[in-house]
């Protein structure tokens, strides 16, 4: 095992076992593996910063809901590579990137499981969210929840696109924050 994978593996581990500061640290540090990951995959479609900054989060609330299925046995980074490539392909999906949009040495790496079962717990998710001013509420909840593309969203709340995607990307920081303030309570 290398170095980083001992490190973000005793921290998932401490972190499983109810460690607060162990669970920052190590969505802290997987923060910026998963920012590099993001940036670098969405540059070859045409994607910005700010794709990246979103699927970093959505990656993340996803470790965070899901880090009770993660087997100590196992190593850690291959399970938080799946969580984020599993964000990558639904991001891919709801934004109507096709297989022709794909560099083709890419292609099969990144689209080619299309059988993978959602990561977030619903339950979690929709009262974390349920915490959230009403805009960020709706606008999480059509794009990222229902798949709604941020222009029909803006039509099914009668809200400006420029307000729905800066509502998702503040309630995604602010979603990450809750997650913070629970596992410290």
């Amino acid at each position: 095992m290398t170095t980083a994978e001992t490190e973000l593996r005793a921290l998932m581990l401490a972190s499983q076992g109810g460690d607060g500061l162990s669970h920052r640290m190590l969505l802290d540090r997987l923060c910026r593996h998963l920012r590099g990951y993001y940036k670098r995959k969405l540059a070859s479609f045409g994607k910005g910063p700010t794709d990246a900054e979103d699927l970093v989060q959505e990656a993340l609330l996803a470790i965070h809901v899901q880090r009770h299925s993660y087997d100590p046995a196992e190593p850690l980074t291959p399970w938080v590579h799946a969580i984020a490539r599993y964000k990558l392909i639904d991001f891919l999906r709801r934004s109507r990137t096709s297989r022709a949009d794909v560099p083709i040495d890419e292609a099969d790496d990144i689209m080619a499981y299309d059988d993978h079962v959602a990561t977030e717990n619903s339950y979690d998710i929709r009262r974390l969210i349920g915490k959230l001013p009403k805009n960020m509420q709706h606008a999480i909840g059509a794009v990222k929840l229902e798949g709604l593309s941020i222009a029909e969203a803006a039509r099914k709340y009668r809200l400006s696109e420029p307000t729905i995607k800066v509502s998702i990307h503040r309630g995604l920081k602010a979603l990450a924050d809750l997650i913070a303030k629970e596992i410290k309570a």
